[in-house]
């Protein structure tokens, strides 16, 4: 048989397989937290994803999806089980998840070693997007430090002298207050890493109102920020300490947490206001599928499925061809719900972020509403110790 020959009948192959492909459903395994506390965060990236996949017509790239959505309970080992059925049992195409980043440190080598693609809608510590950064992993959220850079920022630029930090005792925690003291080169009254899951902060509060500080900066995402920001509040020291944060007062967060929240900062990637067609459409569409506003945790999911979308219509729908799968994610090329959004060369968005600050709307509702930009297309700053090209 003629070379030629050969690569005609190899080219026929590919294409008979995309064919197969096309017909066969799309697997998707979301692994997210759905137990306990945190499971607000949990449902608002499942809820995320699935709307944007009912908004497509239930397909992605042209295949009709099927969703397999797995609870971590916030146990790594948990997850890893989990993770593992997914690509093994199930045979997926995508590993979507997770939120927290200790389960995204569980479950990045039993997923990628396979050759799965591994999309985060949340989590993105460090590490990943420095020297560990692997070429099927893709991050659709941000670099874990970002959010928190842009209230250290704020804190500096407002000549605040001394700040009380704080944040759980994990990765995410860490990559937190480092990305805050990035830009705020005042006094850190104190810097406190609390148990992950905690609810009673009364030995905290009693330090922060003892340490004179100007503002305090807190890192608690879920049911634990429910708890800071009630407890805060009822101290008396709301009118004395300028609250900053990052995930702890958040449209997943303040049903809960109401007027107890109004004025207090946040930073962010994104916010229901920012003004776009497309964003104006998702907010409006999750809150009638779901009668809630949606937090970042939905639309970074929200964002995961058009990534998906458009790389298989860039592949016509194949899977099985890794190279030109990842080149086409690589791409981006859809319109992301913030607006301005690439890939850097370690797969981390290079994009916006804001200070937001919490309000209340006319009808009732809680949510965060951007007021002003700190940071525009912006790089995390690990991306130079990934070999990714």
């Amino acid at each position: 048989m003629s070379k030629l020959v050969m690569t005609v009948a190899a080219a026929a192959l590919v294409g008979l397989a995309g064919q197969a492909q096309a017909q066969e459903k799309l697997k998707v395994g979301i692994v997210t937290t759905l137990s306990g506390p945190p499971a607000v965060l949990g449902q608002q990236l499942r809820n995320g994803f699935q709307l944007a996949v009912k908004n497509m017509g239930g397909k992605l790239g042209g295949r009709d999806v099927e969703l397999i959505v797995q609870d971590d309970e916030l146990k790594p080992d948990v997850a890893v089980s989990k993770a593992r059925a997914l690509v093994d049992r199930d045979k997926v195409d995508f590993v979507v998840g997770p939120i927290f980043s200790n389960i995204l440190i569980a479950i990045m080598k039993p997923v990628t070693d396979t050759g799965t693609i591994l999309i985060s809608p949340n989590a993105g510590t460090s590490n990943f997007a420095g020297k560990d950064c692997n070429a099927n992993f893709f991050v659709t959220s941000y670099q874990n430090d970002q959010n928190h850079e842009v209230m250290g920022k704020y804190a500096q630029d407002a000549g605040m002298k001394k700040v009380f930090i704080m944040a759980p005792n994990y990765q995410a925690g860490k990559d937190s207050l480092a990305g805050f003291k990035r830009y705020f080169k005042g006094e850190v009254a104190d810097e406190v890493y609390v148990p992950l899951g905690q609810l009673d902060y009364s030995a905290e509060l009693s330090r922060i109102a003892a340490s004179n500080s100007d503002a305090v900066f807190v890192f608690l995402p879920g049911g634990m920020g429910v708890n800071f920001v009630k407890q805060f509040r009822q101290a008396g020291l709301a009118d004395k300490v300028k609250f900053l944060s990052a995930f702890t007062v958040d449209e997943s967060t303040l049903p809960a947490q109401q007027d107890a929240a109004l004025g207090f900062f946040g930073g962010a990637n994104w916010a229901p206001n920012l003004d776009n067609p497309q964003n104006k459409k998702f907010v409006a569409d999750y809150e009638k599928e779901y009668n809630a506003v949606p937090a970042t945790y939905a639309f970074q999911a929200y964002d995961a499925a058009l990534l998906i979308d458009s790389a298989l219509k860039a592949t016509k729908g194949n899977t099985s061809d890794k190279n030109a799968l990842r080149a086409a994610l690589k791409k981006a090329d859809f319109a992301s719900l913030r607006g301005n959004f690439k890939f850097n060369t370690n797969n981390y968005p290079i994009q916006d972020f804001y200070q937001v600050k919490v309000v209340k709307r006319a009808d009732g509702k809680f949510q965060t509403e951007i007021d002003k930009k700190v940071f525009a297309d912006y790089t995390d700053p690990h991306v130079k110790e990934c070999p990714l090209k």
